[in-house]
């Protein structure tokens, strides 16, 4: 069995070329004991990048705290990713200097696992006696804990364990704390070579169960509704044991139909909205896998009676959005402000005369990641702005998320939205498709 799981693990962190394997197929996942291994084995690499971060931002010491029945959306990705059920664990980083880094665990259990990641005795000892003397032995000028920012998993931390922690350190600790918000997004921005294989595999399922949910196989015109194929969708999160971290939505666009719009983008449609012949069909579906996930976005036309492929005009439609996928991700580099990015892309559509807007964000840990975001609210809202004015990091993982608005003759000119969300990746020439995007509409018999 041992040799068995080694073979296993090689082939899952083998990290490829850029070689893909076509679109649509299934593949195989692992069990829950085996992803279990594998990601420890992604921690012992991650754990490597913490102190040069640290430092990096100033931070002497970080603590992540994980309370019963609420855990910390960075427990996951800073510890073994099993379950903990103490009333309060907590993961202390301390910058020693010449030392290193040094890893404590105090928990109110003992966990095997756990000692291969960090100091954690048999005996565990509490935290009122432990953090003080941590304190005490390396006095650090800062204290990195989760609070203080404007994304979920950077402001984790609750108002009772802030305090307790500050009662517990002391007064003077407590004026060296600061918000980790810095080194949680270069953290978590930061993808590992390892985590290439099991993303393209989760990608790849995205996109089988997405073709399918948008074909004759699930869509009868006439008698399937919305709610039909978002709770087939959920019926084959569970047959695929993966989860998701956002409910599948699916927006129908008709001819001599106004559209419904929220927020500035297309409504979803509701539950009891009957597909029918003729209508174009979008699908925001994803799916969570081994602390990672997927954002995907993908069309679909109903063919009338008669109709062997999509009128001409939404085929020239979905041309657009796909120049401006081109254009995006060609223009992108490392290094390079995600908002010089956004701006350069725009201009280039409006010489082009398309109709376009991008709102594409980071992805891996979380769906909505963190990091830069190449965003057309970047310039309407404050928080967002901040990261645009970020540059884009070598390897990290984008969600290239934009629509295109265009005149479609066979509808009388009505405007059809192309909307598309594909998961790429950021080299030296720019973003790559972990696999080959949508260029022809999914045809529904």
């Amino acid at each position: 069995m041992r040799s068995r799981i080694t073979l296993l693990l090689c082939c899952v962190l083998a990290t490829p070329a850029v070689a893909q394997k076509p679109a649509g197929k299934v593949p195989a996942l692992l069990p829950w004991s085996q992803q279990l291994a594998v990601r420890e084995q992604w921690l012992l690499k991650r754990h490597e990048m913490i102190l040069s971060m640290m430092r990096a931002h100033g931070i002497d010491m970080w603590i992540v705290v994980n309370e019963e029945f609420h855990d910390d959306p960075v427990t996951q990705y800073i510890a073994p990713p099993r379950p903990y059920a103490g009333n309060r664990d907590y993961f202390v980083f301390v910058d020693t200097g010449d030392k290193g880094l040094r890893k404590i665990a105090i928990t109110g259990f003992s966990e095997e696992n756990l000692k291969k990641f960090f100091e954690s005795p048999d005996e565990p000892r509490p935290a009122d006696k432990v953090l003080p003397e941590l304190y005490e032995q390396y006095k650090p000028k800062k204290i990195a804990l989760s609070y203080g920012a404007r994304r979920g998993v950077e402001r984790s931390i609750t108002y009772d364990t802030y305090n307790l922690i500050a009662e517990k350190m002391g007064s003077d600790a407590a004026q060296h704390f600061v918000p980790a918000a810095d080194l949680i997004e270069d953290y978590l921005d930061t993808r590992i070579p390892e985590e290439f294989t099991t993303y393209i595999a989760m990608v790849q399922l995205t996109d089988s169960m997405t073709r399918r949910a948008l074909s004759s196989e699930v869509i009868h015109p006439g008698r399937t509704t919305v709610g039909d194929v978002r709770r087939w969708l959920y019926d084959q999160l569970w047959e695929n044991r993966v989860g998701t971290w956002f409910q599948p939505d699916l927006r129908v666009q008709r001819k001599s139909k106004k559209n419904d719009t929220s927020r500035g983008f297309l409504a979803v449609a509701s539950e009891e909205t009957v597909i029918e012949r003729g209508d174009v069909v979008h699908l925001d579906f994803g799916i969570t896998y081994m602390g990672l996930n997927t954002d995907w976005q993908k069309m679909a036309y109903v063919l009338l009676p008669g109709e062997k492929d999509a009128p001409v005009g939404l085929k020239n439609a979905m041309k657009n959005t796909n120049t401006l996928q081109d254009t995006l991700t060609h223009t992108a580099r490392p290094a390079k402000l995600a908002s010089e990015v956004y701006g350069q892309t725009m201009d280039e559509m409006k010489q082009k005369g398309i109709e376009a807007q991008i709102y594409s964000h980071p992805i891996g840990n979380q769906g909505h990641g963190l990091g830069p975001s190449i965003d057309f609210r970047s310039t309407q809202r404050s928080d967002i702005g901040a990261t645009a004015a970020k540059p884009l990091r070598k390897g990290a993982y984008l969600s290239v998320e934009l629509n295109t608005q265009t005149a479609v003759n066979e509808w009388d000119g009505q405007k059809v939205y192309i909307m598309m969300e594909d998961d790429a990746y950021l080299t030296d020439e720019g973003y790559k498709f972990f696999i080959p995007r949508q260029e022809a509409f999914y045809l529904v018999k």
